[in-house]
């Protein structure tokens, strides 16, 4: 099967770059399986988990916390301000999260604070969700 250059790009560092079959990934309008030859694109992605079919038929799952994917003919590039494999998240921080978040969001006395936690409350869950992704495969 036919591969393309993969980058994954947090705010801080590279956090992957090599050879994949498929990258997959929820971008702005819905889900989205990038394989080599599609066509080009730039799109906002939403927080959640992204999985890479490697070049040997292995799969690989990070977590985004947004940002953006660019697909060129034989490369594609998922710029983001978090990413993290999903191997490295801590599942108990990540529950933490959760639950502080909803508190926050009930406890919220202004529309700021209200989608301030509306956000913190997508990211953990989606962290979560690229656990749960990791463990299915």
């Amino acid at each position: 099967m036919s591969t393309m250059k993969c980058s994954i790009v947090s705010a801080e560092k590279e956090i992957f770059t090599g050879d994949v079959q498929m990258l997959s990934v929820t971008g702005a309008e819905g889900e989205l399986g990038i394989t080599p030859g599609h066509s080009q694109l730039l799109t906002s992605i939403k927080p959640g988990p992204v999985k890479l079919t490697l070049e040997d038929g292995s799969e690989e799952v990070f977590f985004a916390s947004g940002g953006f994917v660019e697909v060129q003919p034989q490369e594609v590039t998922l710029l983001s301000d978090i990413a993290e494999r999903a191997d490295d998240i801590d599942e108990s921080k990540a529950e933490r999260a959760k639950e502080l978040a909803l508190r926050n969001q009930e406890n919220a006395e202004s529309d700021m604070d209200f989608s301030r936690a509306k956000a913190e409350l997508a990211e953990a869950s989606a962290r979560l969700q690229a656990l749960r992704k990791l463990r299915k495969k």
